[in-house]
């Protein structure tokens, strides 16, 4: 039977970021976290780490969840495990807005400290020993990984997720349009698999973005930050690692590997803009493509489509969810049950 009570935490969720993002662009102007618009001639400066509103949205939500299930349902089931979640996604948050407020600019957090600290923001998992250890390896078959899984796997897939969920940025818009899509599907992954409480905690966070995304999208009247961008690739690891669908995860996010290696090309050290041109339009940066956005740009231009920011960030979604659509293709069986 479905409880249509579960509903009120997304909406809560949604409303705290609708109605408190102004707020807080109105005070990152204040206190000067702003940041320049890249891919624009004539741009203002933008509010800055409007993740924490959002992310703030998200835990709310999930804290209602809780209150919910202990009261409502007089359940406490997964109480360690949301707990853990919402402790590694405050963690990353953390560590993000640090980031955000040394400036990415400048260098931000070293390499090094950034991979060492998302990594620690893995020991509420750790701890609870999140996940399963037997693991499907090709041509090995079903392998118990131990205590290598949580020890060494948990933090390798939350430093991985978190870390390169914001290379495929850069245009408004574009992360918490993504966002919404990985997490939308993950919480559909997670309905049919039997873990409906993973489905409401994903839709926490899509919501939460989705009140976010208003006001980000083009032309962006707030940035997202790394406050709300390793949280969000963390939270993408965490319930796949929470509900045991770590492979079709993995394929959701193939236009972040991509990414990396298109970054890697680049010797991390490319970004990911666009040129702007007094028009409107936005041209290659660069010779060679070092970024999805660089691609995007590309093929318009070789189709003779004028290349726009939101072009970009339309084309970069439409990639995003066709790979989700193949996903669910190609793991059908594991999610519906269906030959």
């Amino acid at each position: 039977m479905t409880d249509y009570l579960l509903i009120v935490p997304i909406i809560v969720s949604f409303l705290i970021s609708l109605v408190f993002m102004p707020i807080w662009i109105k005070k990152a102007k204040q206190i000067g976290l702003m940041w320049q618009d890249m891919n624009k001639i004539k741009s203002s400066k933008v509010s800055g780490s409007g993740g924490i509103v959002t992310i703030s949205a998200f835990v709310t939500g999930v804290l209602l969840f809780i209150a919910y299930r202990t009261f409502y349902v007089g359940s406490q089931s997964k109480l360690i495990e949301i707990l853990a979640l919402l402790t590694a996604i405050l963690f990353l948050t953390g560590i993000g807005l640090l980031d955000d407020l040394l400036g990415w600019q400048k260098g931000g957090l070293s390499k090094r400290t950034r991979l060492i600290l998302v990594a620690l923001s893995a020991i509420p998992l750790v701890v609870i020993n999140a996940g399963r250890s037997k693991v499907s390896i090709p041509l090995a078959g079903i392998v118990d990984l131990g205590i290598i899984y949580p020890l060494i796997i948990i933090p390798l897939g939350v430093v991985g997720a978190a870390t390169t969920f914001n290379f495929l940025a850069g245009f408004n818009g574009m992360e918490a349009g993504n966002g919404i899509l990985i997490l939308f599907a993950l919480s559909v992954v997670a309905f049919f698999t039997g873990q409906s409480w993973l489905t409401v905690v994903c839709l926490c966070m899509a919501a939460a973005l989705a009140g976010f995304l208003l006001y980000n999208f083009y032309p962006a009247k707030v940035f997202p930050g790394d406050s709300l961008t390793y949280a969000v690739g963390g939270l993408i690891a965490i319930v796949a690692i929470l509900g045991n669908f770590e492979k079709i995860a993995v394929f959701f996010f193939i236009p972040y590997i991509i990414e990396v290696g298109l970054k890697s090309r680049g010797k991390l050290v490319k970004h990911s803009f666009g040129k702007p041109s007094q028009d409107g339009t936005i041209d290659l940066q660069y010779s060679k493509i070092y970024s999805l956005n660089h691609l995007a740009i590309f093929l318009m231009k070789k189709y003779n489509v004028k290349a726009t920011e939101k072009k970009v960030v339309l084309l970069i979604w439409l990639f995003q969810l066709i790979i989700i659509i193949l996903g669910f293709l190609i793991f059908k069986e594991g999610i519906f049950g269906l030959e």
